[in-house]
């Protein structure tokens, strides 16, 4: 989705007269390691809480060829590159109202947003879904980690992890204290460390406790109480969708099309 997207954003830049480069795309493997708690011991054993993986995206970004490329230009095509790729303000703006209260906006004329209205067919409903959806969360995590079920899954983790040398009273605390924890040691013994650490964390949640399960168990049944935003889900689910399968025949094209 994202590569198809990232050539889309190309031709619409070069179609206003400037070059960009498709940005790196995260894999599957990248994305992982970013929830409430590790559910993976293969990936924490490989890349403990991904501090090498995003350090690898930072470096990507520190030499992305478009930086260099916008900041070359004279000062008003870089104000209208930027503008042509992320939009302008004053040419209209769609917004999105929260779950939890409040408003979200974007531009509604960019390249970016030419790139997700060709995915998505509708790209201000697609918005307006997208950001409720993402946004639900808010509505039942407080009500969720207070239910007794997870209380009781997440005391037998924190028991677990003492018992292999580790007191936390929840994932949280250990990628708050996890900078501290590596400080001052070189990038193989700060990588050993954070792996061991990972480790025990997914295996504590995944094989010795029901942390995970309890989790899930619990996000499922309690989303499934937000009746009044299940359009917005499945409306969410079939754009996707939709737009998953125009990306694939995207990339397809562009991947086999003959170089000029």
């Amino acid at each position: 989705m994202d590569q198809a997207r990232e050539l889309l954003v190309k031709d619409c830049m070069e179609a206003e007269g400037f070059r960009y480069w498709p940005g790196p795309v995260a894999g599957i493997e990248d994305r992982q390691g970013s929830g409430y708690v590790l559910d993976d011991v293969g990936w924490a054993r490989k890349h403990g809480y991904g501090t090498r993986l995003q350090k690898k995206v930072e470096a990507a970004l520190q030499s992305d060829p478009d930086h260099a490329y916008a900041n070359a230009l004279p000062e008003a095509e870089r104000v209208r590159y930027s503008k042509t790729l992320d939009g302008n303000p004053v040419d209209g703006m769609l917004t999105a109202e929260l779950p939890t209260g409040g408003s979200i906006q974007t531009p509604r004329h960019s390249c970016q947003t030419e790139a997700k209205e060709e995915l998505y067919g509708d790209f201000p409903a697609w918005f307006r879904a997208e950001k409720a959806v993402t946004n639900l969360a808010g509505l039942y995590v407080p009500d969720l980690k207070k239910d007794e079920r997870f209380t009781t899954a997440l005391k037998a983790w924190s028991a677990c992890m003492r018992e292999r040398g580790h007191d936390y009273p929840d994932p949280a605390r250990i990628r708050e204290q996890l900078p501290h924890l590596t400080k001052g040691l070189s990038d193989t013994e700060a990588h050993a460390a954070e792996v061991n650490l990972a480790v025990d964390e997914a295996e504590c949640a995944t094989k010795e406790t029901s942390l995970v399960r309890t989790a899930r168990a619990l996000e499922r049944e309690y989303r499934g109480r937000l009746r009044e935003y299940r359009d917005d889900i499945a409306n969410h689910q079939h754009m996707q969708l939709r737009a998953l399968e125009r990306a694939k025949n995207l990339y397809t094209k562009a991947t086999c099309a003959p170089d000029n």
